[in-house]
C-alpha cells in the first residue's frame, strides 16, 4: 500500500525507531526510581489494552500494548489518591517506603529527569558512535555554492571545482583553504584548481572584511565567497575519546539549535511550516533507513536529542511540568494544593492535544494527502 510515496515499510520503520526512544526514556525512570527503593508497578511500550507481559522479580509488569505511539512507567503511589494524601492514610510503613509519593523532592526531581537525560546520553553516544565506526565528515578544499559578486565569481570558480594549491602550497582541507585566504585580504592569490579532470589556474583577490576577534580586536580578514562541497568529503574515524567528545559536541549543537528554532518561531521570526508530526517522521525514518544503518542511527540520535529537550519544557503532563511544580515544592517548602495541580495538568493536556493536531495538519498538508482526497472527489 502506498499514498503519494508513504509505505508501510516507513510505519515499520519509525515505530521500530520510537519504541527505542521511548523505551531509553522510560528506562531512565524505571532506573532512577529503582536506586531509590521505588516500587515500579509497570513498564509498558505503548498505551491501551496489553498484548504481551510479564513480571519481574520485583513484580514490575513489562508489557507491550495495543498503541505503539508512547510509553510510560507507573511507580506505586503516583497519581493514587491513596497515596497522595500528606498522612498516608491507608499504607503500611513499608508501602510508604517504596512509595513515589513520600520520596523527597530531590529524589522525585532525579526520577522525573531521568528520562530525558538518559536521551542525551544516548545521543551522545549514538552520534559517538557515528563518529567512531563510519567516521566525521570533513570538507575538502572545493567550491561548492559560489557567491554572486564575490571575489570566487569574478575569478570564475564554478560549483564543483576542487582546489589542490594556493600561491603553490598544495593544500586538502576545506579548513586550509579558509586559513590561507582569511589571512590575505586584497592580496592576489593564484589557485590551481581541478575541473572535468583538468588542471587550470585562477587569480583571485579576496574582499576584505573588519571583524572583532575573540579578544575584542578589529581586525582585517579576506573573504573569498565560496561554500565548501558536500560532496566532497572525507570521513576520518575518530578513537573512543575523540568519537565521545564529537558525541557532546553534536548533542549541544543540536540542542542549541533546537532552541533558537523555538525562540524564533515565539518571536515571530521563523514559520511553523517546518513543524512536523509522526506522520512526516515516519516518512523520514523511511527514507534514511533504506540510506543505510547510518543514516538512520543519525536520525534516532536527533531525534533522541528532541525528545529529551522537549520533555523538559515546563508544560504541565510533561517531565518538565512536574519538575516545575517540584522546584516550587521546594521554594514553598509544600507541594501546590491539588486544585492547581489539576487545573495545571488540564491546560498542560489542552496545550499537548493543539500541538499534536497542529502538526498532524502539518504532516497531512506537507505530505499532501488533503490534496489527494480532493482530487479523488472532485
Amino acid at each position: 500500500m502506498s499514498i503519494l510515496g508513504f509505505t508501510w515499510y516507513y510505519v515499520v520503520v519509525f515505530l521500530l525507531v520510537l519504541t527505542v526512544l521511548v523505551f531509553v526514556h522510560e528506562w531512565g525512570h524505571f532506573w532512577v526510581a529503582r536506586k531509590n527503593n521505588v516500587r515500579v508497578e509497570v513498564f509498558s511500550i505503548g498505551f491501551g489494552p496489553e498484548l504481551y507481559g510479564w513480571n519481574d522479580k520485583y513484580a514490575t509488569r513489562w508489557k507491550i500494548s495495543a498503541i505503539p505511539l508512547g510509553g510510560y512507567v507507573k511507580m506505586f503511589g503516583e497519581g493514587e489518591d491513596d497515596a497522595d494524601n500528606e498522612d498516608g492514610v491507608g499504607l503500611t510503613e513499608e508501602e510508604k517506603a517504596v512509595s513515589f509519593h513520600f520520596k523527597t523532592v530531590r529524589q522525585r526531581a532525579a526520577i522525573v529527569a531521568a528520562g530525558p537525560i538518559v536521551n542525551f546520553i544516548f545521543a551522545i553516544f549514538a552520534f559517538a558512535a557515528l563518529a567512531g565506526f563510519i567516521g566525521t565528515a570533513i570538507p575538502m578544499a572545493g567550491a561548492g555554492k559560489v557567491m554572486p559578486g564575490s571575489a570566487a565569481e569574478q575569478a570564475g570558480f564554478m560549483p564543483g571545482d576542487k582546489i589542490l594549491s594556493i600561491n603553490n602550497e598544495d593544500i586538502k582541507y576545506f579548513d586550509d583553504l579558509r586559513r590561507i585566504v582569511s589571512a590575505s585580504p586584497n592580496q592576489k592569490l593564484s589557485f590551481v584548481i581541478q575541473r572535468d579532470s583538468a588542471e587550470q589556474t585562477l587569480i583571485a583577490i579576496p574582499k576584505e572584511k573588519i571583524r572583532k576577534n575573540k579578544d575584542g580586536i578589529e581586525e582585517k580578514i579576506g573573504l573569498l565567497g565560496i561554500e565548501f562541497d558536500p560532496n566532497q568529503i572525507e570521513l576520518e574515524r575518530q578513537g573512543p575519546v575523540s568519537a565521545l567528545w564529537v558525541g557532546v559536541q553534536r548533542t549541544y549543537y543540536v540542542s542549541a539549535n533546537i532552541l533558537s528554532y523555538v525562540g524564533e518561531m515565539i518571536s515571530g521570526n521563523r514559520g511553523t511550516d517546518d513543524l512536523g508530526g509522526p506522520l512526516r517522521i515516519a516518512q523520514i525514518s523511511g527514507q534514511m533507513a533504506q540510506q543505510g544503518v547510518g543514516d538512520l542511527l543519525l536520525l534516532m540520535a536527533m531525534l533522541s536529542v528532541n525528545l529529551g529537550l522537549i520533555n523538559l519544557f515546563p508544560i504541565p503532563m510533561l517531565d518538565g511540568g512536574h519538575l516545575a511544580f517540584f522546584a516550587v515544592e521546594a521554594i514553598l517548602g509544600r507541594p501546590l494544593g491539588p486544585k492547581a495541580q489539576e487545573y495545571g495538568f488540564r491546560f498542560g493536556l489542552i496545550l499537548v492535544m493543539m500541538l499534536v493536531v497542529f502538526v498532524t495538519w502539518n504532516d497531512l498538508v506537507h505530505l499532501e494527502v488533503i490534496q489527494f482526497f480532493k482530487d479523488l472527489i472532485t
